[in-house]
Parts: structure tokens; sequence; C-alpha cells
């Protein structure tokens, strides 16, 4: 499933086609993806102007200039693809402009929705397994809405650094990375970019998530260390345009590598990168999911 950095890397990716642009026509090829689309789903986004296009936790969100947001959600193998207008240029020929689009001759068999811009270029929704969905609702009501308004603080902002940390995580018993997957806590996080952190932080996945908080409420190294590394991981990613392990692309189709710069996630049984440590990338599973890290290093 593609985590924050995916998200974010889509979201650069679609911002210099989406914004500013108007929505001339929507193409829905089925009626639903995960769930059923919006009432007048169609109706409501032909002819409006998009004038932002953000991001909150893993939800890709475009304002529109009739006061509503188009929330998109990925899901596990949901991706955007620009295609760009062919014109015919001065010799008689096919012209491409611009050099930074992708561009799809053919419609691909899971291309469920289809937005037709006034730019000239289109941007098609592919979804192989149909888990991620779109939903429209009022600007006004963004932050109550069941989607959003349960979600934590945003760990590439500035908000996030020990101090929080020590305050979300002081007095709980369940484990580290368990505390930072739950989206109430932290939103965005998933299972990759925990366990990279983690590892970068010298901290064990499976120790109390209250071990962050002194006696006094205070932050302790860990926490500093953990903030930094957080931040740190998720740059470094977005930077590399995320990762592709299975079904992840960027808008104009090519792969994210920062799986290349991976210290633990699917290293199992490989020498821990940590300079002078001696330990071994190990696997468990935690709530369900894979964990990787170094036992030696990782306390």
């Amino acid at each position: 499933m593609p985590e924050l950095p995916e998200v974010e890397t889509v979201r650069r990716g679609l911002e210099p086609a989406l914004v500013g642009a108007h929505i001339d026509r929507v193409v829905l090829n089925r009626k639903d993806l995960r769930f059923p689309f919006p009432e007048r789903f169609v109706a409501r986004l032909e002819g409006q102007e998009v004038i932002a296009l953000g991001r909150r936790a893993k939800y890709l969100l475009a304002d529109l200039a009739g006061g509503e947001v188009l929330a998109m959600h990925l899901g596990m193998t949901g991706r955007f693809t620009i295609i760009k207008p062919v014109c015919a240029g001065p010799d008689g020929g096919l012209t491409e402009p611009g050099g930074f689009y992708y561009t799809a001759a053919t419609r691909g068999a899971h291309d469920h929705v289809c937005f037709e811009l006034s730019t000239g270029h289109r941007i098609v929704y592919n979804d192989a397994r149909r888990f991620g969905f779109m939903v429209l609702l009022a600007r006004s009501e963004l932050d109550s809405h069941p989607l959003f308004r349960g979600l934590g603080v945003e760990p590439l902002g500035n908000e996030l650094d020990g101090a929080l940390l020590a305050r979300l995580f002081a007095g709980k018993a369940a484990p580290l990375k368990a505390a930072l997957l739950d989206q109430r806590l932290v939103a965005g996080l998933g299972n990759i970019y925990v366990s990279e952190a983690l590892h970068r932080a010298g901290l064990s996945p499976q120790r109390a998530a209250g071990t962050l908080a002194g006696r006094t409420g205070k932050p302790t190294r860990g926490a500093d260390r953990l903030a930094g590394a957080i931040r740190d991981v998720l740059a470094e990613a977005v930077a590399a345009g995320g990762s592709t392990l299975r079904d992840y692309r960027q808008t104009d189709g090519a792969l994210g590598y920062f799986q290349h710069r991976f210290r633990v996630y699917d290293r199992e049984g490989e020498p821990c990168p940590t300079p002078a440590c001696r330990g071994v990338i190990a696997r468990s599973v935690q709530s369900g999911r894979s964990t990787f890290h170094c036992a030696v290093c990782q306390r």
C-alpha cells in the first residue's frame, strides 16, 4: 500500500497539471471503487476549477472553486497517470508540449476514472484491486468528517518533535511500532518507514511506547532521535520518488527508488548497516505486519 511519501510524490506530480485547470469532463468506467461514487459525482465535478491540491495523511485533497473537496485514497494499487495533449507541429508531425508528463496511448484494463481538463490534459486513475476510493465533501466540514476528524499530527510538519512524541506516548504500554502506526496519534506513517525510522533512531519496535517520556514527562534522547529520524526518512523518500515494491508508480510512469536505500525493511538475514554493529536484521510479526530490526543496536 502506498505510504505517505508515495502519496506526497503523487500530489507533487499532479499539482502542475491540476491546479488552475477546469474539469471539463469526468468519465467513469464503473459504478464504484471500494465504495460507490458519491451522489451526482460527475455533475458536481464537471465545470469546477481546481484551486489547490493538498494532502492529509494518505489522502489527496483537491480543493474546488465551488467549495467542495475531492478526497482521494489510493488504496493498495491505485495510481494516477497524466496524459498530455498531442498536437500537430509546424512540419505536420505530432509534437508533445513539455517534457514532464508520461504519455499513455491506450486505455488500460483497470482505468476506472478519467478527468479531462481544460488544458487538454487527461488524468487517469487506475486501480487493479479497487481498494481506493473518492469522496466529495464540503471544505467547511473536512475536519469533522469521519475520515479526517480522528487523524493525528502530520509527521512532515514542524510540529513533530521529541516533546510531542513524549506527550502522545506517555503512559502507553503498547509497542512503539504499534503506537507509531496509530493514525490517531501520527497521521500517514506506514509499516515501511516506521521500520526504517526506528532503526535510524536505535530504538526497538517492541519497546513500550511510554518509555519515550521520562518520569517528568519530558522527552528522552530516544524521543528526540526518533522525531528527527521520522522527518529525515520521509523527506529522503519523497525526494527519491517513494518506494516501488509492487504496483506503485509516479504520475509520469516512473518508479520510485527509495527501496534501494532501505536499511532494514525486507533485509532479513543481512548484516546490520549500522557502523561497527555486528547484528543481523531479523524479521518478526507485530499486529499482523512484518517488522524488520536489529536486536543488537535497536534497544
